[in-house]
């Protein structure tokens, strides 16, 4: 395979990752109107589309905030910093902001039901289908790992043999949609905690995946995505402390 992976139209080369990007915003929110005909939702029309407003502008901005802050060096360099922050996103800072941002705007609206179940599974689809399109692009984008000798390693574009962590990630969410499954068949979840177990367990790995792959490490030893993941695993504790109800088992 070689790297990036691009569709020749016409007399336009167009790079996979672009239609997959797309396709899985369009598949993923389609799954969640799906999920949301084919169960009740406690919240009504008009508040799901603020809880909808709060979650894309929220992403928008924690993506941009810790993507611009995983490389410093570029960041000083940067002729236009307010560019620089909205060229460079990540996934993970995109979660956490779209939590921020949905908690926020129910404040707003004087919404109290958990908004997060409904999107738990769409997440983890549309995220699995765009990490394909991340793997298309090998190394020229920044998800890629670091040079390994272990069996799974490839060659992503630069000759070398590397971790593909963008197919452990896949692997990660295949994973937790299974297991979430299974648990939701033996045990009657409270409300919310759904989405509480795919953000802390999303968290936890991407902390782990950061180191196999290359980043700028600052003085704590740690990425922006690791202090990101660790910010939004701190969030989890303090509302744990703060509502132990919603984390129990019905």
């Amino acid at each position: 395979m070689q790297f990036p992976v691009t569709i020749s139209i016409g007399a336009s080369v167009i790079p996979l990752h672009g239609i997959i990007e797309f396709a899985a915003y369009f598949i993923g929110f389609r799954y969640f109107l799906y999920l949301r005909k084919k169960q009740p939702d406690a919240i009504s029309t008009t508040n799901r589309i603020w809880i909808l407003i709060g979650a894309i502008l929220g992403s928008v901005l924690g993506s941009r905030i810790a993507g611009g802050l995983e490389d410093p060096e570029q960041l000083k360099m940067a002729n236009n910093v307010l560019m620089h922050f909205y060229l460079n996103k990540t996934v993970l800072g995109g979660f956490l902001g779209g939590v921020w941002g949905v908690e926020i705007i129910k404040k707003m609206i004087g919404e109290k039901s958990s908004s997060g179940d409904l999107f738990t599974y769409p997440l983890i689809l549309a995220l699995t289908i765009g990490r394909i399109g991340c793997f298309s692009m090998g190394v020229y984008e920044e998800t890629y790992g670091t040079a390994t000798s272990f069996f799974t390693g490839m060659n992503l574009g630069d000759g070398k043999m590397r971790h593909p962590v963008t197919l452990y990630e896949m692997a990660f969410l295949l994973l937790i949609w299974i297991g979430l499954q299974q648990t939701e068949k033996k045990y009657a979840l409270a409300s919310g905690l759904r989405f509480k177990i795919f953000m802390i367990a999303y968290c936890l790995f991407r902390f782990v995946l950061d180191y196999i792959k290359p980043h700028y490490t600052y003085s704590t030893g740690l990425s922006a995505i690791q202090a990101t993941a660790l910010i939004g695993l701190l969030y989890y504790v303090i509302l744990w402390f703060q509502n132990k109800k919603l984390y129990l088992v019905k």
